[in-house]
């Protein structure tokens, strides 16, 4: 059985280094409680990485917390100011990178193809990739299930083409509707069981990759948590707003126990 994956984006949060240090230190505790046999992964902003990444992974004592960034550059060459490379990532420490998230396709304008450059260098310095990818709010608006999920396959198929080109190395999606993130109203767990399943289906067809990992985000708290994972398919959960709400990290990582 594959272990599952939980993954907490801590966004542009918390406002301090102080807190950012309390959150990880009360993630840590918690992570250290529970009997759960799942992957914590915490993707803190950029500026809190150099003290997390030499607190995260099994070398520096901790087993139970690795450490992603939120973002990453997909160039060549030095000259980018405000940019981090995955190089510099990597000897940081950090194993994982989250690429492709939806506020970063919708806010900043980011389109697959520099998805796919950001996918194509991360994976070339040996970090582990989650690539985001959902449906817009649009597609809410048809009545039809049948002809809805449709539709949205069609864009999750388009969307992964574009991002994955030229790709052959495993990587982990994160399975995240637009119009569920940050909006407190997640997908029917049912239903992205079976987005899930088509992406896994599609990848296993056009990338031979029959081991990738999928997991859902998109509105995921501790109330909810437990009627996604509880689905084979699901791999784990990108857990995005509840992630640095204090009360929150210990209920969803509780939860985590029967993960």
């Amino acid at each position: 059985m594959m272990k599952k994956i939980l993954i907490y984006n801590w966004k542009m949060a918390p406002g301090s280094l102080k807190e950012a240090a309390s959150l990880f230190k009360r993630t840590q505790i918690y992570a250290d409680k529970t009997r759960t046999n799942a992957e914590i992964v915490i993707a803190p902003p950029f500026v809190y990485l150099p003290l997390f990444a030499d607190l995260g992974g099994p070398k520096r004592g901790f087993t139970r917390i690795k450490i992603a960034a939120q973002n990453v550059f997909g160039g060549v060459g030095s000259a980018y100011t405000g940019e981090i490379s995955p190089k510099m990532l990597k000897n940081l420490g950090v194993e994982y990178v989250i690429i492709g998230h939806s506020e970063r396709r919708k806010y900043l304008n980011e389109t697959d193809e520099m998805i796919n450059g950001k996918v194509l260098a991360a994976l070339k310095a040996g970090l582990k990739v989650v690539l985001c990818i959902g449906e817009p709010k649009r597609e809410l608006r048809i009545k039809n299930y049948e002809l809805r999920m449709k539709i949205a396959k069609n864009y999750i198929r388009k969307q992964l083409t574009k991002d994955l080109k030229g790709i052959h190395n495993s990587l982990i999606v994160a399975y995240e509707p637009v119009w569920a993130i940050g909006a407190g109203k997640p997908c029917y767990p049912k239903d992205a069981a079976e987005m899930i399943k088509f992406i896994k289906r599609f990848l296993s067809v056009k990338y031979q990759a029959s081991s990738v990992k999928v997991l859902y985000g998109g509105s995921v708290d501790s109330k909810n948590i437990k009627n996604f994972v509880k689905y084979p398919e699901i791999d784990g959960v990108l857990v995005g707003g509840a992630s640095f709400k204090k009360d929150e990290v210990e209920k969803i990582i509780m939860s985590g126990e029967k993960l």
